[in-house]
């Protein structure tokens, strides 16, 4: 194999990389797992009651005999609430059970609609997209009465819970046990969360705290693999993530000493959070089709009668925002790796933190991933300078390589040795132009994970029609046109362009010798532009910009060395 073809190969290789690369991202996009029939009512139970012979906190919320979920401001209604509220947040807990299981994040939007309601997080138990927290306390002794999901609290302390105003929820078992929530909140999306009891039943009382998550999703989101939703939490020190799809019924189990442990999907999480110190058992499991249940227990608690004792938690249910997380991360082992920075962690959290600013120096975020992309083009303008006149010396010895390949092609070895005379006569490294490709890969998949984890992009607009740079551009071909297309070939006018200026990028590069090859780099801006076009537009806007000035930059270098 002569070193012209050696190059077409590393060039073949490493833009084959990247296609893979995209093919995958796209598979999950258009052929999402199919969505479950089944409405069961959200079921609450601990996976290791049994095992070790405690009461049942809660133990099942689940009806399978019903066919619909039932609507949310019904199921509301029908129990006394506490309101919560401040400036992220709004919404209330069910005193029936002391469960945390409304909440609204008022400061994002479901859709870009002006009159659009606010993003739901928590929602009770038995409707659709249900996800609620709730705390408890287990025994081995059968005989003590503990508060269950049917136990109503009393507010001792403040009928509303704001940052101003903390709660104090307890109840009597009649037994010689008072138990007691107190409860606070911060500005953002963090609860604190203290469990007491205080024993006056003449003996000692051995008792042990939980918390539950229990959250319902569609397969279709379980299904999702882009960005990390499901299981993540710091067990031990140590960063453990389960997609949803791969939590199994029979469950995981694991021991930890702090750190925090949380159902997340791409932009909210809910997550129990453990100081430094606290050892507790975690159990991760499936209940059915789309119910997932994580919970925790606490050590064995021995408070002697006359005395109380109590555990302290921290509940976070809310958006995530990178600064703020960064902010909880100081007093928080690693709470900023709630958000999936993906493999190239290094580069997609700086690249995050240079758009967030120029965001805030421009004031539009579209412009923002232009001069970002600008910058980027500039820092990389040594490298591939070097690599364009590379090309365009291959590009402008192809005639003498055609007939080098006509005079030779009997003598492979004779080929061979001329072409490498050749090339060191044109001063040509046939490999030269591998480096930028290479060096693009972490590059675009790094920007890939900003504008797709990022919710500060989310609904961030640019210009004209592009309201949304974290979705696909809206104005596809049917829409301008009037005429029907395909849904996988109903292309927007920004991956167009795309393609376009891929399509010019390739008419400027060395034709590979090789027909397979010419014809596969023939049909890469076709491929890439039907993937482009349903991925994030702030993406494609990016990565037009780069054609764009690549092409200049090479069509000045090919001007400067003659060649056409």
């Amino acid at each position: 194999m002569n070193d012209n073809e050696i190059k077409e190969d590393f060039k073949s290789f490493y833009m084959a990389v990247i296609l893979c690369g995209l093919v995958v991202l796209a598979m999950n996009y258009f052929f999402p797992k199919p969505q479950p029939t089944a409405t069961e009512e959200a079921a609450v139970e601990m996976s290791v009651n049994e095992q070790e012979g405690e009461n049942t906190p809660s133990d099942v919320e689940n009806n399978p005999e019903e066919s619909d979920f039932r609507d949310v401001e019904e199921v509301i209604k029908q129990d006394p609430r506490l309101p919560l509220k401040n400036d992220s947040i709004s919404g209330s807990i069910r005193l029936k059970g002391a469960r945390i299981d409304q909440i609204m994040l008022t400061k994002y939007k479901q859709t870009i609609e002006e009159n659009s309601p606010s993003v739901v997080l928590f929602n009770p138990a038995k409707t659709e997209n249900a996800f609620f927290a709730e705390y408890g306390w287990l025994s081995s002794d059968k005989t003590l009465a503990l508060p269950t999901r049917d136990t109503i609290w009393t507010v001792e302390e403040n009928t509303e819970l704001t940052p101003q105003t903390p709660t104090t929820l307890t109840w009597d078992n009649r037994q010689g046990l008072k138990f007691t929530y107190q409860i606070s909140l911060d500005d953002h999306y963090l609860f604190h969360v203290k469990q007491t009891v205080e024993n006056n039943t003449g003996h000692e009382v051995t008792l042990i705290p939980y918390g539950i998550l229990s959250k319902s999703i569609s397969a279709d989101a379980a299904g999702r693999s882009i960005v990390h939703e499901g299981f993540t939490g710091i067990i031990d020190n140590k960063l453990k993530e389960i997609k949803y799809a791969k939590i199994s019924d029979k469950g995981e189990s694991y021991e930890t000493t702090g750190g925090w442990i949380s159902f997340s999907d791409k932009y909210w999480f809910g997550a129990f959070i453990f100081n430094d110190s606290y050892q507790a058992k975690v159990d991760l499991r499936k209940i059915n089709d789309h119910l997932y249940q994580l919970d925790y227990k606490g050590l064995p608690m021995q408070i002697q009668s006359g005395s109380s004792a109590g555990v302290s938690t921290e509940l976070f249910a809310g958006a995530k925002e990178i600064k703020l997380l960064d902010t909880y991360a100081k007093t928080i082992n690693k709470f900023d790796l709630a958000v999936d920075f993906g493999w190239y962690y290094f580069i997609t959290k700086p690249f995050f933190y240079i758009l967030d600013f120029l965001y805030h120096f421009i004031g539009n975020m579209g412009w923002a991933i232009l001069l970002f992309a600008a910058l980027l083009r500039l820092l990389m303008f040594p490298i591939a300078n070097k690599s364009y006149d590379n090309m365009s010396k291959m590009k402008k010895v192809q005639p003498k390589l055609a007939v080098l390949q006509q005079m030779y092609k009997d003598d492979k070895v004779a080929l061979q040795r001329a072409t490498m005379d050749l090339y060191k006569r044109e001063k040509i490294n046939p490999a030269g132009g591998c480096l930028p490709i290479f060096i693009q890969i972490p590059i675009f998949f790094s920007l890939y994970k900003v504008l797709n984890i990022a919710i500060e992009i989310r609904h961030a607009p640019f210009i004209g029609w592009v309201k949304d740079l974290s979705a696909p551009d809206p104005l596809t071909i049917s829409q301008w046109s009037h005429i029907w297309v395909p849904s996988a070939l109903d292309i927007g006018l920004w991956p167009l362009i795309y393609g376009l200026t891929m399509f010019i990028q390739t008419k400027l590069n060395p034709q590979p010798a090789n027909k397979d090859q010419a014809r596969m780099f023939a049909l890469m801006p076709l491929i890439f532009m039907i993937m482009f076009a349903h991925f994030a537009v702030g993406l494609v806007i990016y990565w037009t910009l780069s054609n764009i000035l690549s092409i200049i930059q090479q069509k000045i270098i090919m001007h400067k060395n003659g060649v056409k």
